[in-house]
């Protein structure tokens, strides 16, 4: 049975492959659209109808590849490594909440627990690096305690 931190990954890592394969197709329907609009149309309407599914396209690409970003940061994460400090990959739990140090992506909840996935670079994240348990810090007028660091 896998152990809690691995459940979270693989939560996450369906997760980001769901978006992924969503954007994929979304990106290949308008590809058709545009296609099958150029052989039936011309004219102004036709050029802002190509403009409209263009924009459309670009504003997916640009979603893909920040999930496939994220999809990257997380292969590369050694769920395995152990250490006293807070590190990319590690699952922090706080008095106040359970977050996984990889990348910024939704809550999800994982054997009846709320876990937040943040980046290192986040406000909170920022804070955790490199700390130990029983660290204590401020973030937003919010006291946290790092209780348990896997």
């Amino acid at each position: 049975m896998p152990n809690f931190k691995q459940k979270i990954l693989s939560h996450y890592q369906l997760l980001l492959q769901d978006k992924i394969d969503i954007y994929q197709d979304l990106i290949h329907s308008l590809t058709e659209d545009a296609q099958n609009d150029a052989k039936s149309s011309a004219g102004d309407k036709h050029e802002t109808t190509l403009s409209k599914l263009h924009i459309e396209q670009e504003k997916i690409a640009n979603k893909l590849k920040e999930a496939l970003e994220q999809q990257f940061i997380l292969s590369k994460l050694d769920i395995t490594q152990v250490s006293n400090n807070v590190v990319l990959g590690s699952l922090v739990k706080t008095n106040h909440l359970t977050v996984f140090v990889c990348t910024a992506l939704p809550k999800i909840t994982v054997d009846n627990q709320p876990v937040f996935a943040i980046s290192p670079q986040s406000p909170l994240g920022v804070q955790l690096m490199h700390k130990k348990v029983q660290a204590e810090f401020l973030v937003n007028q919010v006291n946290y305690k790092i209780l348990e660091i896997l």
